[in-house]
Formats: C-alpha cells, sequence, structure tokens
C-alpha cells in the first residue's frame, strides 16, 4: 500500500463530493430535506450554547432561520468550489448581491460598480443604498488597474461582474484587487457566468464571490437561491447584515440546488460545447456585426479570460449591423426551440431582446439596438441553428 497522501481531487470529482457528510446524512447519499422552523432541547444551557453557536455562523441546528443539515451541505460545497472561508446562502441572485453590499459597508462610504453589472444591482445602488448615505460611481469595466484613480478616501468596495451582464466584458480581477487593496477598499465580484468550478474569483484577489444559484448552480429553472462566498475577514460583516435582514432560503429550494450542482460539471461542458457551435454560426452570419462571448479568440476580452477562467457557459450576446424591434420580435416570437423568458442558466435555450444603452453611465454604449442575448442550452446545435436561420429569415424580412 502506498503512503503518499491522495493528491487534492479535479473539480468535477469536488463537485459530486463536496459538502457531503456520510455521517450527518446517516449514509444518505443525497442530504434529506428538513423543513424546520423550530428546534427543541432539552436543557436552558443547550438552549443558549447552540443559540450562541448558530449566531456565529457555525453549523449548529438552533432554529430554521439559522440553516439545517439541508442548507449546511450546500454552503460546504459552494465553500469548498468557490475557494472561500464560508457561504451564505439567500432567497435569490440579487438577494446575494444585496448582502454582499449592505454587509460591507456604511453610511458615508463609496462604492465602485462596473458598468456593466446586472441591472437590479445598479437600482440596489442608485435606489436604496443612496437612500442610506452610500454614494456610488460606475466605472468602465475594461480599467483594470486604472481604477486606482478612482479611488476616494471613503472607497470601500469595488463592484465587478465579469463577464458584464448583456456586454460581457472581461474585468482584469488581479489588477483591479490589487488596486482595491492598496486603498484600503475590498472586491466582490458576481460570478454567476461561469459560476465556481470554471472561474474563482477569491483565488484572484476578490474578496467576495457571488452566485445566482437561480441560474447554473441549480440548473432547471425550478429554484429560487443565491450565495455569497467570503473570505474570513468579510464574514462578520455578513453574517451581522443577514440576521438583521432576515433572511431564509426554503429547503426545498437548497435541495434542489444541491441536486443541480453534482451534474454542474456535465451541464457546464455540454452548454460551453454548444454555446461555441452557436456562436462559431453565428458570427458568419451576414446580419451579425459581433457575437459577445469571451471564449471567441477575437473578443476583446479572451486573453483574460483564457488566464483567469478554466471554461465559459452558455450565455452570449449578439450585436447587429441593423436592427429594429420589429425585426427582432419576428426573429424571437416565431422559434421554436428558443424560450423568451427572463433568467437563464438552465437545461433550455432561451432568448430576449438585449438594450443596454439606457442602462450605461460610465461609457455609453453606441452599438444598434436592440441586440439579442441568448442562452444556448442542452438541445442539439443542430436544432438551435436551424432555428435561428428561420429566425434570421423573418428578421431580414421584416427589416425590408
Amino acid at each position: 500500500m502506498s503512503n503518499d497522501r491522495p493528491k487534492k481531487p479535479n473539480m468535477n470529482t469536488r463537485v459530486i463530493r463536496a459538502g457531503y457528510s456520510k455521517k450527518r446524512n446517516s449514509g444518505v447519499v443525497n442530504t434529506p430535506v428538513y423543513h424546520a422552523s423550530t428546534v427543541v432541547f432539552d436543557t436552558i444551557a443547550e438552549l443558549r450554547d447552540v443559540g450562541a453557536r448558530a449566531m456565529r455562523g457555525e453549523k449548529a441546528l438552533c432554529y430554521g432561520r439559522f440553516g439545517t443539515p439541508t442548507h449546511w451541505t450546500l454552503e460546504e460545497a459552494i465553500t469548498e468550489l468557490a475557494g472561500g472561508a464560508d457561504t451564505i446562502l439567500t432567497p435569490s441572485g440579487i438577494a446575494a448581491c444585496a448582502l454582499a453590499v449592505i454587509g460591507s459597508v456604511k453610511a458615508g462610504d463609496h462604492v465602485l460598480v462596473s458598468d456593466s453589472a446586472y441591472e437590479p444591482t445598479r437600482k440596489l445602488c442608485d435606489g436604496l443604498l443612496k437612500d442610506f448615505g452610500v454614494e456610488t460611481s460606475y466605472y468602465d469595466p475594461c480599467i483594470g488597474a486604472g481604477i486606482s484613480a478612482l479611488m476616494q478616501p471613503n472607497t470601500r468596495l469595488v463592484f465587478c461582474e465579469s463577464p458584464g451582464s448583456h456586454t460581457f466584458e472581461i474585468q482584469d480581477i488581479p489588477a483591479i484587487a490589487q488596486a482595491a487593496h492598496a486603498h484600503g477598499a475590498k472586491v466582490t465580484i458576481d460570478n454567476t457566468w461561469a459560476s465556481p468550478i470554471y472561474c474563482q474569483p477569491i483565488a484572484l484577489g476578490a474578496d467576495i464571490s457571488i452566485e445566482a444559484g437561480t441560474k447554473y448552480l441549480s440548473g432547471h429553472s425550478d429554484a429560487m437561491i443565491g450565495a455569497v462566498t467570503a473570505t474570513a475577514e468579510m464574514l462578520p460583516g455578513l453574517r451581522r447584515a443577514v440576521l438583521a435582514l432576515g433572511y431564509s432560503v426554503g429547503p426545498d429550494d437548497v435541495y434542489l440546488t444541491t441536486r443541480g450542482l453534482r451534474t454542474l460539471g456535465v451541464r457546464l461542458a455540454r452548454h460551453q460545447e454548444n454555446a461555441m457551435k452557436v456562436a462559431l454560426w453565428l458570427r458568419g452570419r451576414p446580419e451579425v456585426k459581433r457575437v459577445l462571448y469571451p471564449a471567441l479568440v477575437d473578443d476583446p476580452g479572451h486573453q483574460i479570460w483564457k488566464r483567469d477562467f478554466q471554461g465559459a457557459s452558455g450565455l452570449m450576446g449578439v450585436l447587429l449591423h441593423r436592427t429594429s424591434p420589429a425585426a427582432v420580435a419576428a426573429l424571437i416570437e416565431g422559434l421554436a426551440y428558443f424560450g423568451l423568458g427572463y433568467s437563464w442558466g438552465g437545461f433550455e435555450s432561451l432568448i430576449a431582446p438585449s438594450s443596454p444603452k439606457t442602462i450605461r453611465t460610465a461609457v455609453p454604449w453606441t452599438e444598434a439596438e436592440p441586440g439579442i442575448r441568448l442562452h444556448i442550452g442542452l438541445e442539439d446545435p443542430i436544432d438551435l441553428i436551424g432555428d435561428l436561420e428561420k429566425g434570421f429569415a423573418r428578421f431580414t424580412a421584416a427589416l425590408g
């Protein structure tokens, strides 16, 4: 028998094993669903001890809102994959974004937010945070180390999203983190596009990594959940905020996300394979000006993507030479294999118009609108391409 210590398992093995406890689950492979609010104790001393441990963030069964073994399995699994000190679950992706910010700043602070961030994140900053005395400025997502020039004495947080929502810019997270830390600020990143298996922002220098688990982690368009993974330094503020806000995630959504997580590796590999085939086909279409997909070698962010990411997902944008709302509607509304709806990250393909011009403030968006945003699902890409080909014929006819 070899005395060599086993090497750290590869990511696809960790996806299968992470968070599982044979002892905690009594041997059950998939952690059971605990529907719990009240938990009873034998003594006052035990009640107080377990309560104090739960308030410190320990995995202690105290009250349903503080988590059960159902929650702990997913928290520990995401922490293992993302590389942080611990993970806090939230009721949605935007709830995770809100927690990451609210748990890191206070009145009088300044936040820098990528101009390509998810629109609800911007609304949080321009609305609730502003009302509470937190100032927000937006920056060019391609700024890299140049963000140092935007730092103010009260800048406490830089909020990144890479690639950017709708516009898909890849940010230089190591350069941004180095500049932010030099000025005493922390860095959080919305990592939903890549998931923890294709990018680990904390290893790149970020302090908080956010996942909208509604999307790829659950993967089946049937759960609402978010996750905030953080370094040990950031956890006290996040825990204080989550206790004050009363966040709680239903055990059924947690269970569905844990079950979905186990197939994340194989699903994302197929999303990436299908998306690349569709992206290359789209790039050859006469109607298409550019495909916004960082895995393409001619994408402006490709070199940083290649350095910092281990793969690409199924979400992309498409810029058009000429367009109109009526033409895009003609393209979309006759499709057979692409659904028209919010969100993405499930097994199914989706399509929606994309119009970021009214959102951007730091860097004007000058491309023709509307463009389209595609989520390439797990269907056969030949069928998806055939569907889009018919859609572009309708698009061209509608343009006249």
